[in-house]
């Protein structure tokens, strides 16, 4: 990757990193981004970042969009699960996000599921995690954003995906994200309230109605700056308990819905044998991101719009690699979008191909504005 030689001696490796150990080398990439962002004054930190602009980043008003009061230069976002501990949030709008997403992060700092933990399946463009939401908890959170922003103001949505501690019983989850709720509501611009976490231990039994109610009303009662608040969704829920989320999200007044998070399924997957452990991929614990989820979100998507009638927003998230992924998803009915282990397989580059592939689809549609696209096929139907 070019703009890794602007940075430290070693970490133009970084790409070959992430093939022969992934986790190493995110955290080398994460590293060498927090390095960029915490040397502001220094010459070549700043021809770094400017080559960076230059070289990933799309500017039109056609992709732009005000959502909840805030300003998305475009609606391809950073998922989280990339910069858990918010190291590098000042460094996303220089790939040519238009928003990004910190965490998963937890009340108590907690290291995560045992190594290895992270595995690619490049047969099937997909990632296997079973990371088990490791961060360091949301006060250290909150105090690397306050120092990120008095260095530099962000300049596009920053939201914070919240997730339960391990330690924190079931009983008192709500409290838990309450309480990183609190702790970083002064920082961030959205809050994901994270309940389809295959990784830790009974996470999703949250998503059922009585269980999820306690969470949603602690945390817009303490939402006092009403700021946006979304419920992220398993692509592994049948439609019955989705429409049970959608009523749920609508009733607590929520500012939408992302879908989707990582899936257990296994069926399809061309990858036979974890590479790091030799033992059959059926037979491994984690959730499953990339190519294999996208026809699933991309359904979900639709479903979620058919049901609102597009009146309770959605953001996309699964499979995403090219403009015409991305497409699919928008007039299905997102109005943002997401990715993550695109970016790991394709490159920074994958983002103005993206939005430069946007920009076509509007014009070969007749389109003024990427927000005419939204839910597009569900209308043609």
């Amino acid at each position: 990757m070019a703009f890794l030689n602007f940075a430290k001696p070693g970490y133009p490796l970084v790409l070959a990193a992430f093939k022969d150990n992934p986790e190493q080398g995110h955290r080398q990439l994460i590293n060498a981004l927090h390095w960029l962002e915490r040397s502001p004054d220094l010459l070549w930190s700043r021809l770094a970042k400017e080559q960076m602009v230059a070289e990933f980043c799309v500017r039109d008003p056609r992709l732009s969009q005000t959502l909840w009061g805030l300003d998305f230069p475009n609606p391809v976002g950073l998922s989280a699960g990339c910069d858990k501990d918010a190291m590098a949030a000042g460094m996303w709008s220089r790939f040519g996000f238009g928003f990004a997403e910190m965490g998963a992060v937890t009340l108590h700092a907690q290291p995560g599921n045992p190594l290895p933990r992270l595995f690619r399946l490049p047969a099937d463009q997909a990632a296997l995690n079973r990371l088990g939401a490791n961060n360091l908890g949301a006060a250290v959170m909150a105090k690397t954003l306050g120092e990120s922003w008095q260095i530099e103001p962000r300049t596009i949505p920053i939201g914070i995906n919240l997730c339960k501690s391990k330690v924190t019983p079931l009983e008192t989850a709500a409290q838990d994200y309450l309480g990183s709720f609190e702790a970083l509501q002064a920082v961030a611009d959205y809050f994901v309230v994270n309940v389809s976490s295959p990784n830790t231990p009974g996470l999703r039994s949250l998503q059922g109605g009585e269980q999820i109610q306690p969470i949603l009303e602690a945390l817009q009662q303490a939402n006092t700056k009403q700021q946006p608040i979304f419920i992220k969704i398993s692509p592994d829920l049948d439609w019955e308990a989705i429409a049970n989320i959608v009523k749920i999200a609508q009733d607590y007044q929520l500012a939408g819905i992302i879908a989707t998070n990582t899936t257990t399924r296994r069926d399809g997957l061309k990858t036979q044998i974890l590479e790091k452990t030799g033992n059959p991929v059926t037979e491994e614990a984690g959730g499953i991101s990339g190519a294999p989820v996208r026809q699933r979100s991309t359904e979900v998507i639709r479903f979620i719009y058919e049901q609102t009638q597009g009146s309770l927003p959605i953001i996309g998230v699964g499979g995403i690699f090219t403009a015409d992924h991305a497409w699919e998803k928008i007039t299905a009915g997102a109005s943002l979008l997401q990715l993550y282990t695109g970016w790991i397989y394709k490159g920074p580059w994958i983002i103005p191909n993206i939005l430069r592939g946007l920009l076509e689809k509007l014009e070969t549609h007749n389109l003024n504005h990427i927000s005419e696209a939204i839910g597009m096929a569900n209308k043609h139907n």
